[in-house]
């Protein structure tokens, strides 16, 4: 039997789908279905046909449940090849007789006839997406009034942000690589380059970073030479900022494979760390520090504009969970201050229970950011955090839903 071309891809990715939606997995997670496809565009068609199902999820079963008699249960095989079908055909552009082609082989075995109908009973009604994705009812009643923004900024996939080694370089790299830039060491790329082909990647001049993902870092300025303990901080990217801003960092990671990775990362720019695998629950460090950078684990809700799927994963019993574990890592870390030093605190959570409610628990005196530490349209709250979310900036490319707060160990200098 030939070979249907295109269809790889398309495996791939109803095996991610199936991973992410039926098992609870990440798309990272998921990603070895792509990962193991020889050819890089592949691979990115792969990611994008999950991606959009995922990011238009709602949407899409409603169009479906439009044109069945009966509805399809959520994890029935022929609903998500439907949800591909659709998605490739409203968001790829992928005209509908290729949709068919490379779907239907999909469904060996299957209801091969159902799909096809309905697939062909919308594309005759000329169906349409909204503007901006319709979120789950229990994530809307979560997020709330802020629910138009963020679904206006999850629309599309978000472009590609890098951070630069070297910040001063700004406008230099900026005009060799064609790049926008919403704050100094920040450059903006089109999304679908392969990350290893830019210039700059072999000499370490940059690491891929979202702009929200580096303000945390930036808020505890120029190192000259300080002490500074980066908590949870696999993968490495706020590492690497501290490290290129003069701190002598030390990284802790509970996880040894993301720590490997972390260090491979330092070692593509040519940066230093001290690295320490441990549990920051039981782990004491030997000296205090000048500043600490809590980037806490939590439920990555305000990096949904690149991974979709935390729209459908995540409940309240993991933001529960993820609150229960920041509110200690917080009382830990506010000890290890030396007298006079900072404590940033750090989640891409779109939840109250990981931003705001968490930060009124810190005993240390508040270290309010100010508007001129942040990149132009970001603004701090009343209290002096930083709330972010995917709609913000958006006719520049947006940015990750983030809250940041910042403290100052000042009753030990009064002390």
């Amino acid at each position: 039997m030939a070979k249907t071309p295109g269809l790889p891809p398309r495996r791939a990715a109803l095996k991610m789908l199936d991973a992410v939606l039926r098992r609870g997995e990440t798309l990272e997670q998921a990603g070895g279905a792509a990962n193991a496809l020889p050819v890089f565009s592949d691979r990115a068609l792969a990611r994008a046909i999950a991606g959009e199902v995922l990011r238009w999820l709602t949407d899409l079963d409603a169009l479906i449940d439009s044109a069945t008699r009966q509805p399809l249960p959520d994890d029935a095989k022929p609903r998500m090849v439907l949800r591909m079908m659709l998605a490739q055909w409203l968001r790829l552009e992928t005209p509908p007789h290729a949709v068919v082609a490379t779907a239907l082989p999909l469904l060996v075995g299957g209801p091969k006839r159902l799909a096809h109908g309905v697939f062909a009973t919308l594309t005759r009604q000329e169906v349409s997406l909204p503007e901006v994705p319709s979120l789950p009812p229990q994530v809307a009643e979560r997020w709330g009034e802020r629910v138009p923004a963020i679904a206006a900024g999850i629309a599309a996939p978000p472009p590609l942000d890098l951070r630069l080694k070297a910040p001063e370089n700004t406008a230099e790299m900026a005009k060799m690589m064609g790049a926008t830039s919403l704050a100094p060491g920040h450059l903006r790329l089109p999304r679908g380059a392969n990350v290893s082909d830019l210039p700059g990647y072999d000499e370490g001049s940059w690491w891929v970073q979202d702009l929200a993902a580096s303000i945390p870092a930036s808020l505890l300025g120029e190192g000259e030479g300080r002490r500074v303990l980066d908590l949870a901080a696999a993968p490495g990217g706020k590492t690497m900022q501290l490290a290129a801003a003069g701190w002598d960092v030390t990284a802790l990671d509970v996880h040894a494979k993301r720590m490997m990775r972390l260090r491979e990362n330092l070692g593509r720019v040519g940066l230093d760390a001290h690295t320490v695998i441990a549990d920051a629950l039981e782990w004491e460090p030997e000296e205090k520090f000048d500043a600490i950078l809590l980037d806490a684990p939590c439920t990555a809700t305000g990096t949904c504009r690149r991974h979709p799927e935390v729209i459908h994963r995540i409940g309240p019993r993991q933001i529960a969970e993820m609150a229960e574990l920041q509110r200690a890592l917080l009382d830990r870390a506010s000890g290890w201050l030396n007298p006079g030093g900072r404590l940033v605190y750090a989640t891409c959570s779109l939840e109250r229970e990981e931003g705001e409610e968490i930060a009124v628990t810190c005993r240390l005196a508040p270290d309010p950011i100010n508007a001129d530490e942040l990149p132009e349209g970001l603004q701090p709250t009343a209290e002096g955090w930083l709330r972010t979310d995917p709609g913000m900036l958006n006719e520049a490319g947006g940015l990750d839903g983030f809250f940041v707060a910042r403290w100052r160990n000042s009753a030990a200098a009064d002390g």
